[in-house]
């Protein structure tokens, strides 16, 4: 099974060829190759918590630290750390470091 990134779930249209490209730019997230395979996910498709720059509510978010909040409470957040389980779920990258 094919596990969802956040630009398929969220439908925001940032990845690369995505509809809204022209008005945000390509998401972080679709081309972070650091973060590939993270939580099953494809480039930073499903740690995109952790990659500042990504859309949420219609607006580009900053870093980890001041988006956390937000993303804590986000369905797709929820639905990755339920999927991946206990001691597979990565909250980070690896080497990323939680500096609020």
């Amino acid at each position: 099974m094919s596990k969802i990134n956040c630009w398929e779930f969220m439908k925001c249209g940032r990845e690369p060829g995505g509809d809204r490209t022209a008005e945000f730019g390509v998401c972080p997230a679709a081309e972070d190759h650091s973060a590939d395979g993270l939580n099953g996910g494809r480039n930073g498709g499903r740690i995109c918590w952790a990659i500042a720059g990504t859309l949420c509510d219609g607006k580009i978010q900053g870093t980890f630290a001041e988006k956390r909040l937000l993303c804590f409470a986000c369905d797709f957040f929820r639905q990755v750390k339920e999927e991946e389980g206990i001691g597979k779920f990565h909250v980070l990258k690896p080497g990323q470091v939680y500096s609020p």
